[in-house]
């Protein structure tokens, strides 16, 4: 099973994972800021995805699409007309929730009462602004609420200038905001959140084997990336739950502390997006397949995961606890890839003479690997805080490496420890941490 919800939590606070976003000032409700090791964990899944998605094959490329967009795009995907959520109110207690989360649709989840919610009404997610020195109705801009429309706007941009054809894909990282009702569970369901998504455009009568392709794909990476298999699962959408453009979605579910939620979605959204951005914009959208001599609107696999839910899940999952000389040594078994710090350099001591060995190592690793140089408090404290960081080695340089220039390295997981010389530190690293 998971980790414990509030010691998960507590730690990414205590180590500098995350911390409320304007703390100083009380904090602002679904907000937070990722500090030093939380940012560098968050690139690292970010840049995984993007190595396995983009950089290591051939039909996919990427784009950085603008989150303001024309407003049309959003009336075109229907975001502005039906991109909403039931809203209720207690009248008791002023609680505003989600109707269709809610355990109970009777009783406030807040103060506990029944029958006092008012009639629920459709919410709009959309942040709205508006661009331009006057706010009026004619100036008014949305936040995008998903990174996706932005590639289907550029469909026929990217596909002339990368020289596609048909099947590809197009893949990018971005922030997306949605003004949720019931924003919670840490970092998990916030209004401010990053996706990865990506379109995979085929033809209509191959978009069935592409959907199972992308289906086992993306169940895989998160396994290749080291969660554990009993946490994991693919749950297909019932009829009642497909969005009106979808002939078929499944969700790759974690096992959170609260119980089986979304980590990522893949969907066949069919032909519907460019169709529709080709009705409202006037353009031609399809594509002439040149063999046949012909024109059609290819159909879409969407592959689309949360950066910063799919964080918190590898965070959680590599949480673990074992007995240590009748210690309790917390440790974060994160595959190295994923891992914020990769090395960590110990001088047994401040001493000068190991401290002018052990900086310039740290300075020839750091050009490969991100790097701490720990020279604060005793040797088995500084462990211990790397095994809970998640630092797969540590380098110790101690009083025999001024006689055998040699130094010790110890492995996070097994704890085992290897005299390495060295000038052969940085070639030792090499063979254990992947690209």
């Amino acid at each position: 099973m998971p980790a414990d919800f509030d010691t998960i939590v507590n730690l990414a606070k205590k180590r500098g994972f995350v911390f409320q976003s304007s703390e100083i000032y009380g904090g602002l409700r679904s907000a937070y800021d990722y500090g030093p090791l939380g940012a560098a964990l968050l690139r690292n899944v970010k840049d995984q995805w993007w190595r396995s998605m983009v950089q290591l094959r051939d039909n996919v490329v990427g784009l950085d699409s603008a989150i303001l967009q024309s407003p049309e795009v959003w009336v075109a995907s229907g975001h502005v007309a039906s991109f909403s959520d039931p809203l209720v109110e207690c009248t008791n207690c002023n609680t505003r929730s989600r109707l269709d989360k809610l355990d109970d649709p009777e009783q406030c989840p807040s103060c506990g009462m029944r029958g006092k919610f008012t009639d629920p009404k459709l919410f709009n997610l959309m942040f709205r602004t508006h661009m331009g020195p006057v706010e009026s109705e004619e100036n008014v801009v949305y936040l995008r609420p998903e990174t996706a429309q932005g590639i289907f706007i550029n469909f026929e941009n990217v596909r002339r200038t990368a020289r596609l054809t048909l099947p590809f894909g197009i893949a990018q990282i971005g922030k997306s905001f949605r003004n949720e009702i019931t924003p919670g569970q840490f970092v998990f369901r916030t209004r401010e959140f990053e996706q990865m998504e990506m379109e995979f455009f085929c033809a209509p009568d191959e978009s069935q084997q592409w959907f199972e392709y992308w289906l086992d794909e993306r169940r895989s990476w998160y396994l290749d990336l080291g969660m554990t298999a009993d946490n994991l699962r693919l749950r297909p959408h019932g009829k009642d739950e497909l969005s009106h453009y979808s002939s078929g979605t499944s969700d790759v579910e974690y096992a959170f502390p609260w119980g089986w939620d979304e980590l990522e979605g893949i969907a066949n959204r069919s032909d519907f997006d460019l169709k529709a951005h080709a009705d409202r914009s006037g353009k031609d959208l399809r594509y002439f397949d040149q063999p046949n001599n012909e024109r059609f609107y290819p159909h879409v696999i969407e592959p689309a995961a949360g950066a910063t839910r799919t964080t918190f899940a590898f965070l959680i999952d590599a949480y673990a606890e074992e007995i240590v000389n009748e210690d309790t040594r917390v440790v974060l078994r994160l595959d190295p890839r994923l891992s914020p710090v990769k090395a960590a350099v110990l001088p047994l001591s401040k001493k000068p003479e190991l401290m002018e060995i052990s900086a310039p190592l740290a300075d020839r690793l750091r050009h490969r690997w991100e790097i701490e140089h720990d020279v604060t408090q005793a040797i088995g404290r500084r462990y211990r805080r790397q095994d809970e960081i998640g630092t797969p080695f540590c380098v110790t340089v101690d009083f025999d490496t001024l006689e055998d220039q040699a130094v010790t390295v110890r492995d996070r997981d097994t704890m085992a420890q290897d005299r390495v010389s060295l000038d052969k530190v940085e070639e030792y690293l090499a063979e254990r941490l992947p690209a």
